[in-house]
């Protein structure tokens, strides 16, 4: 039984989305583009202005029909001064690592958006 289905959407044309997955040797990961679509706003991944927002979300197949479950709304709540979000952590667990060192996460936590290919 298959219980999950893992997509990464990316607000870039699939066209784009299919060369960065070709560079980096992604062959297995599905990915979608919300570009000429409004999954973005309705779904937490884009503020009003259209700047771009991480989001986890949830879907749920029952009895047919598709459900939206889950959001990861703690992006949205009030931060304390300095604070990092940390509202995907559950889905980055290498990075929690750093919250047991004495200097926990540091200032440049952060993963490179840029990759080596081979």
């Amino acid at each position: 039984m298959q219980r999950v289905n893992l997509a990464v959407v990316a607000q870039s044309p699939i066209e784009r989305v299919r060369d960065i997955a070709r560079q980096r040797g992604w062959r297995h990961l599905r990915l979608l583009s919300s570009s000429r679509n409004s999954y973005n706003g309705e779904y937490g991944a884009e503020d009003p202005n259209g700047s771009q927002l991480p989001a986890l979300n949830v879907f749920v197949r029952r009895d047919g029909e598709i459900y939206h479950y889950y959001n990861t709304e703690l992006l949205y709540a009030p931060r304390r001064p300095g604070q990092d979000g940390r509202h995907v952590d559950l889905i980055w667990p290498v990075w929690n690592m750093f919250d047991y060192t004495p200097e926990g996460r540091g200032t440049n936590w952060n993963p490179r958006l840029a990759y080596e290919t081979t």
